[in-house]
């Protein structure tokens, strides 16, 4: 289990002043939490236990923050990932949503994956891939810009292996990792979707 604080530029959570970010898609639960008085970020590899274990998780995180348990705005990661894993991650954000009155906008779980090594933020193309099994990946490619995606090169869909290798050449390639709660609530603030669907590997 990973709880820290981070750095991140606040200053577009105005509108939204608590926002919880959260991705049950990989193996991993991935939590984030922005105020104006700063970030927290939760991550843990729980296997197939995402629903048992995201409710404790976000009430964590909101007491490390000093928090009240409510939001404005829920960001939540849209997959691809399994199907159980998937839904477990909406199904609990809508239902908070429907609590607090929150609003829930999508971002695909693959931009979480763009992460750079400890406190390097990224410029320019980089490629990001779930497996998918016999031989094929979901991926996607993203132009970055200090670290946040500014633009969809390609975007997620699955194919083999070989196929977006040869699309990803020369770039970093980001395959199979946790997500990043960071790189997902800077997502989520930037150009998270209300007509978000969900996708599966």
């Amino acid at each position: 289990m990973t709880l820290s604080a981070a750095s991140i530029d606040t200053a577009s959570t105005d509108a939204a002043p608590v926002t919880l970010a959260l991705d049950t898609a990989t193996p991993f639960l991935t939590l984030a939490l922005a105020w104006p008085g700063g970030v927290r970020i939760w991550s843990a590899e729980v296997g197939r236990a995402h629903a048992e274990r995201v409710a404790g998780a976000v009430a964590e995180l909101f007491e490390e923050a000093g928090l009240p348990l409510r939001a404005e705005r829920i960001v939540i990661g849209t997959g691809p990932g399994s199907y159980t894993g998937v839904r477990v991650g909406a199904s609990y954000a809508l239902g908070l949503a429907r609590v607090w009155g929150a609003e829930v906008v999508g971002v695909p779980t693959l931009e979480g994956l763009v992460r750079g090594p400890d406190g390097v933020k990224l410029s320019g193309g980089v490629a990001v891939s779930l497996d998918a099994r016999r031989g094929n990946v979901y991926g996607a490619v993203y132009r970055l810009e200090a670290g946040g995606v500014a633009e969809v090169l390609h975007a997620p869909e699955k194919q083999s292996m070989e196929d977006f290798q040869s699309r990803a050449v020369g770039l970093p390639h980001f395959h199979d990792g946790a997500p990043s709660g960071e790189a997902l609530l800077r997502a989520g603030l930037a150009h998270g979707r209300t007509d978000w669907a969900l996708a599966y590997l």
